[in-house]
């Protein structure tokens, strides 16, 4: 495993997170083969990975027919689905997590997708879920909406980490790393140790490249072939040069000597959408220190197989992708306008996988004896 691709990418200072969580991979020591073999180091979820592993598995029976004897609601029962999956991969993680000082070996839960655009009900669900779960080694996922930012940073002040999750714009994570520093700024003050407390920022790869071909393909044009399926990796490499810049910034100066950790950029939806690209393309492109790459099982094994060398290929192409960025503006594309529908599509696809799950509990609660 010295020489494995999954290898090269760690000792390049980039950890692989697996994207997909269910009670199967738990108990089939599906995951602790991955982390065994392929240098997986955590682990994300969301509502449509829950969704999926409940309606693809019979393992959930018997917990959703002891639920539906005690009388509790399938909402109820969906959050002890996901805390129970999530405990279990916390508990298989957590020697990662301490060799590591709490850099990796993390478990991700979100907080319901309905409460993206609440504020006060985010921070509430968020302490809520990290009591429930009682693992150090969790992060409490929270949407980088307008109303998500003021909740970042609040759940933070409290001593918690967090995954601020469905980040498409550099503006937007702008005002992401904001609130990161004002969140550990003010659980400084409150006494807690910074150096605990951890955050990833996860700006979303494939969807970029998904909207913006299908105008370059309307377009024809060969000024628009020659940009396609580049968006996605411009934008985050320009994410990754704003990272840089903010975190060297003599503002936080202080905040890092306090012990502040960096919050590292991790690259999601990296499964590539268009089946003529290369399938380990979003992680090979975008590997760099200092970064997350959260993988689906389908790519993590592309990546294994990968048959080029893995380096940087992030600091040395800043320039590149500003010249990507100004081609797509030369040709009437707003990657602002575009990033801005893709985080309310997000947000919207989220929602409808949380009532597919509440469906398919509550469909399972209704045929079970």
């Amino acid at each position: 495993m010295s020489d494995s691709p999954t290898q090269q990418l760690a000792s390049l200072g980039a950890s692989i997170w697996l994207d997909d969580l269910s009670k199967d991979r738990l108990t089939s020591g599906s995951l602790a083969e991955l982390i065994a073999r392929h240098n997986v180091v955590g682990v994300t979820s969301n509502p449509t990975i829950f969704a999926g592993s409940v309606a693809g598995s019979d393992s959930y029976a018997p917990d959703i027919q002891a639920m539906k004897r005690e009388g509790v609601t399938a909402e109820e029962a969906v959050f002890r689905i996901m805390i129970s999956d999530v405990q279990g991969a916390c508990d298989l993680l957590r020697p990662l997590y301490d060799k590591t000082s709490g850099v990796d070996g993390r478990v991700s839960l979100e907080v319901s997708p309905l409460l993206a655009r609440d504020t006060e009900g985010s921070v509430a669900q968020a302490l809520e879920l990290w009591t429930a779960v009682s693992r150090e080694n969790l992060m409490i996922k929270i949407p980088a909406t307008r109303e998500g930012l003021p909740a970042i940073t609040r759940v933070l002040a409290e001593g918690i980490s967090v995954n601020v999750t469905l980040i498409f714009s550099i503006e937007r994570y702008r005002e992401v790393i904001d609130a990161y520093f004002a969140g550990i700024e003010l659980a400084h003050k409150a006494g807690h140790d910074v150096s605990r407390i951890h955050s990833v920022a996860s700006f979303f790869v494939s969807r970029v490249d998904s909207a913006v071909d299908a105008t370059l393909d309307a377009l024809g044009s060969p000024e628009a072939k020659a940009l396609r399926s580049s968006a996605a990796v411009a934008n985050a490499r320009l994410a990754y040069q704003l990272f840089q810049e903010r975190h060297a910034s003599e503002s936080v100066a202080s905040l890092l000597s306090a012990g502040m950790n960096a919050q590292r950029p991790l690259w999601a939806s990296t499964g590539v959408k268009d089946p003529a690209l290369p399938p380990a393309l979003y992680v090979t492109e975008l590997a760099v220190k200092q970064t997350v790459n959260t993988m689906p099982e389908k790519t993590l094994r592309a990546v294994a197989d990968f048959a080029g060398p893995i380096a940087d290929r992030v600091t040395g192409d800043y320039a590149q992708a500003a010249k990507v960025m100004a081609g797509l503006a030369a040709l009437g594309i707003s990657i602002d306008t575009v990033t801005d529908e893709l985080e309310r599509d997000g947000v919207a696809k989220f929602v409808q996988s949380w009532h597919e799950l509440l469906d398919t509990v509550q469909s399972a609660m209704d045929q079970a004896e």
